[in-house]
């Protein structure tokens, strides 16, 4: 372990020679003799002042303040939750004061540093307050997942402001890269206030955050008030992060990065990580800064994506340390013995004999289990009820009778050009992407024998676009829709990529999760970067549908699908067996004549292909997969997998948050994506707080 004065010593050194590289770097034709030349007290010309003054040094002063901010945000909520990966934008609080900021922009038109902060402490704080709250009930690992649905609902609404406004638009999709280029000085100036408020609140909760974590009681008894303390680092955390939002936007994985190097090189002692956690944050931010201007010539590569690209190796590597005690839940376990949980089933009100009858005929006879097929027959009617309501709902004014009418051809020929050439492609496609998420879902579950491992959160979705996007951009084709066939690919390519860092499925549980979860945040800054590079048009167009969208969905992009999903399903039916049989452990699978490892590949390949053709259909549609197996099991029963409902109420949900974004704002279209993920932020959390259990 590293005494305090080599580390400090490092790292005054490294961040000494970087605030000297970034005041020499630059992208103009300026030479570094120059800029030396002008700060030692040289004189120099009217372009020289302007690169100096008016870009670099403020640019370097922002990456100080903002680094150091989120550098000792993260270090305070990992030192108050007791949890070494928690940090401001894992756990939401970075989406919430994006959030502020967005509303403050479009609602109250805040353009200056000033205004900019005031609306990111509000958000801030209320994401503060709710991460803290729920903290104390959650383990390390699902307090990770609790800040990504709240993350999740948070980006939704954010996305939902800016599909109404292409202008805050336009700001938004360089401002959320973390960029700290252009800004001015008088920004950094008017945010300093603040970052020194959470600073001298940081060294001041020292002591307590020291007696805080050898347990509440004996904080009590030691002098200090938790409560007190807690609230404490929350405003703390908050006028931090939200300076640090406020200035160059949400940079995830910053604080993560600080907290781990500080513990790694001080061990537990509280002070001194806090200011170390500042040094380090500032360090790599300013590096990150330095490296962003020189590594893609004459461009700038995004900071948040540099700043990703290492933190997320890191939170992979924190995951899987013995610093993250298992909480309840977190492992899945080795062995479930047969009989045990025949009883557990029996006790859930699973499939019993009383619950199965035979239907007979002439020479044959099937067992049909009573309670899944009057679910299955529920969820058809409720996904044709949707799907009459789609076709109905709009500035029409049309009825459900005049609807199904022009679904038959008859009534007015403007009702029925509207219903059967724009509409029901529309809705089709929403089926066919919706039942294609359900079933990959419900594999992904059964897999990994947790309810969480699904396509969106273990990043196959977030591979699934960037192998789509790729596609467009390289292409001449006018839409990405003509690229659904890469989906599957880029799916594939992700979902080995999580399998080998990971170091395989069925026995890692939450940890499993974090490691997808770390996938799909890199490759959401990918996607925001590749946003960055296009056009405002293309890139209005492209963040629609990158966030999940039906918009001009039609037959030639659903059919081929659908046509997919008549091979793929019954490949699942046929499956059942075996993976119901995968519930139990290895040696008990083999002996029942199942290879638990070739019936995993099956199971794995066919939820990659299903989750990239939805992905191609209609981009990746946040939480479905994770909500349809869920709800379909819940009405079925545990007994058998939902192999049939999965993929019904899969469909049923997509038409119903396409419509309900169609029709939710007057003059503008929320995306069925943006939708899912408000509503699929608090059903996430839901799952957390009441899975006991894998």
């Amino acid at each position: 372990m590293f005494t305090q004065v080599r580390a400090f010593g490092l790292g005054a050194a490294a961040l000494l020679a970087l605030c000297a590289a970034s005041m020499l770097t630059g992208a103009g034709r300026v030479a570094p003799g120059q800029v030396l030349d002008y700060l030692l007290g040289g004189g120099g010309d009217g372009h020289l002042r302007m690169v100096v003054d008016t870009l670099r040094l403020p640019r370097t002063l922002a990456a100080l303040v903002v680094g150091a901010a989120l550098g000792v945000s993260g270090m305070l909520l990992q030192s108050v939750t007791r949890n070494p990966l928690a940090e401001t934008g894992l756990l939401g609080v970075n989406a919430g004061a994006a959030l502020g900021v967005v509303t403050g922009i479009v609602t109250a038109g805040a353009q200056t540093g000033g205004a900019y902060l005031g609306w990111a402490l509000g958000g801030a704080l209320l994401a503060t307050g709710v991460v803290l709250a729920i903290g104390a009930r959650l383990s390390p690992l699902k307090l990770v997942l609790a800040g990504a649905a709240l993350s999740a609902t948070l980006t939704g609404i954010t996305t939902a402001v800016l599909v109404a406004d292409p202008v805050t638009f336009d700001q938004y999709r360089y401002w959320i890269l973390g960029s700290l280029a252009g800004i001015p000085m008088d920004r950094v100036l008017a945010i300093a206030p603040a970052v020194a408020a959470g600073l001298v609140m940081a060294a001041v909760a020292a002591r307590p955050l020291a007696a805080l974590a050898l347990g509440d009681d004996l904080a009590v008894a030691l002098g200090h008030r938790p409560g007190r303390t807690r609230l404490w680092v929350t405003v703390a955390v908050t006028l931090l992060s939200a300076a640090a939002v406020a200035v160059a936007g949400p940079i995830g994985f910053l604080g993560l990065l600080a907290g781990y190097l500080s513990r790694t090189l001080l061990g537990g002692r509280v002070g001194p990580r806090i200011v170390l956690s500042g040094l380090a944050g500032a360090v790599v931010l300013l590096g990150a800064d330095v490296l962003a201007r020189v590594v893609m010539r004459p461009y700038e590569a995004p900071v948040a994506l540099l700043v990703a690209v290492l933190g997320a190796p890191v939170l992979v590597v924190v995951a899987r340390s013995r610093a993250v005690a298992a909480g309840p839940g977190d492992l899945v376990p080795s062995r479930a013995p047969r009989r045990r949980l025949a009883r557990r089933t029996a006790r859930a009100g699973g499939m019993s004999p009383s619950d199965a009858r035979v239907v007979r005929g002439r020479g044959w006879s099937v067992l049909v289990p009573v309670r899944s097929s009057v679910a299955a027959a529920a969820l058809l009617a409720v996904t044709a009820v949707a799907v009459v309501a789609a076709v109905a709902a709009g500035q029409s004014g049309m009825t459900a009778g005049q609807a199904l009418g022009a679904l038959a051809g008859a009534g007015e020929g403007g009702h029925v050009l509207l219903v059967q050439e724009i509409r029901l492609p529309r809705v089709v496609a929403g089926l066919v992407a919706g039942a294609a998420l359900g079933l990959s879902g419900c594999l992904t579950q059964a897999l990994a024998r947790n309810r969480l491992a699904t396509p969106d959160m273990l990043g196959i979705n977030q591979g699934a676009v960037i192998a789509i996007m790729v596609a467009g951009m390289v292409s001449a084709s006018g839409t990405l829709f003509a690229h659904w066939w890469i989906g599957p690919a880029g799916a594939l390519a992700a979902a080995v990529a999580v399998f080998a860092v990971s170091g395989g499925v069925g026995r890692q549980g939450y940890r499993f999760i974090v490691t997808g979860l770390a996938l799909t945040t890199l490759a959401g800054a990918l996607t925001q970067s590749l946003l960055a590079w296009q056009g405002l048009g293309s890139a209005t167009a492209v963040h629609s549908w990158s966030v999940g969208s039906l918009a001009g969905r039609g037959y030639s992009v659903a059919l081929p699908v659908a046509a997919g999903l008549a091979v793929l399903v019954p490949a699942a039916l046929a499956l059942a067996r075996r993976v119901a049989v995968l519930r139990f452990d290895e040696d008990v699978s083999a002996g029942l004549g199942v290879a638990p490892g070739r019936t995993r590949i099956a199971l794995l390949a066919l939820a990659v292909v299903l989750a990239g053709l939805a992905a191609g259909v209609a981009g990746p549609v946040a939480f479905v997969a994770l909500a349809a197996p869920v709800v379909a099991a819940r009405l079925a029963g545990p007994a058998r997998l939902p192999l049939v409902g999965a993929p019904l109420t899969g469909a049923a949900l997509v038409v119903i948050a396409d419509t309900a974004g169609r029709v939710a704002a007057d003059g503008a279209e929320i995306p069925v994506g943006v939708v899912t993920s408000i509503l699929g932020g608090p059903f996430l959390l839901w799952t957390l707080l009441s899975d006991r259990r894998s």
